[in-house]
């Protein structure tokens, strides 16, 4: 039992594992503001074989509350193209306000990446030091290189996977308690056998002494009658 109980604390620690490689991937957190429907653009020396996962967030200005805010009627649309290649797209992506897309670079060279904003006003916000910016804010999350691809999975996932080793090692817990219970009951149950046989043995003994002293007294008076019989 104890081979099958090592089990899963390999398992919880190879997550674990995972886990902390995914917090060394190389990674690039940053934003930056768009003007309307403009593109924007930045490029990315990239080696062969490399996956890129790129998580973002499009909010647009709001003059109302003076600040930028989600905006679900904002769409973003993404392309990749490989400048070394006659521009190549290799990503032609259309989704929301906030997503993720991912590619893996066939060949080393520069990519292009661009974020396309549809359905999107042309007013400009502001920043706090007063200097206008582009309508909408996109924030961009990259995770490049080969171990990336623990990146790949969401992180809702992984929480997921957590919350289950969680549970699994909780029933682990309850299975050992369990176990533990049952070989108490077993020693309790079998001390009790031991002391009912031992009364039994005894309660035996005792009534085979009664039982010899009850057939010696019988003998005896039986050889006195006999006896006194003869005498008469």
């Amino acid at each position: 039992m104890e081979l099958s109980y090592s089990r899963p604390l390999r398992l919880v620690r190879s997550f674990f594992l995972i886990f902390v490689l995914s917090l060394i991937v190389p990674t690039k957190a940053l934003y930056f503001y768009i003007e309307g429907t403009t593109p924007k653009c930045f490029y990315e020396e990239l080696p062969k074989d490399t996956l890129v996962v790129g998580h973002y967030q499009a909010s647009q200005y709001d003059a109302a509350i003076n600040t930028f805010a989600p905006n679900p009627d904002i769409g973003i649309f993404i392309s990749v193209d490989e400048t070394f290649d006659n521009d190549h797209r290799v990503v032609s992506q259309r989704g929301s306000s906030g997503g993720r897309f991912t590619f893996s670079a066939a060949d080393s060279g520069e990519h292009k990446i661009c974020f396309t904003p549809s359905h999107a006003t042309s007013s400009a916000g502001w920043l706090s030091s007063g200097q206008p910016v582009g309508g909408i804010k996109l924030s961009l999350d990259l995770a490049i290189g080969e171990t990336s691809a623990i990146e790949s999975v969401d992180k809702g996932k992984i929480a997921d996977i957590v919350v289950k080793v969680k549970e699994m090692n909780g029933r682990l817990q309850d299975i050992r308690r369990e176990q533990v219970f049952q070989r108490e009951r077993e020693a309790e149950f079998r001390d009790q056998s031991e002391t009912t046989n031992a009364r039994v043995v005894r309660w035996t003994l005792v009534q085979l002494v009664v039982l010899g002293i009850t057939c010696a007294w019988q003998l005896s008076h039986l050889r006195a009658f006999f006896i006194k019989q003869k005498l008469t």
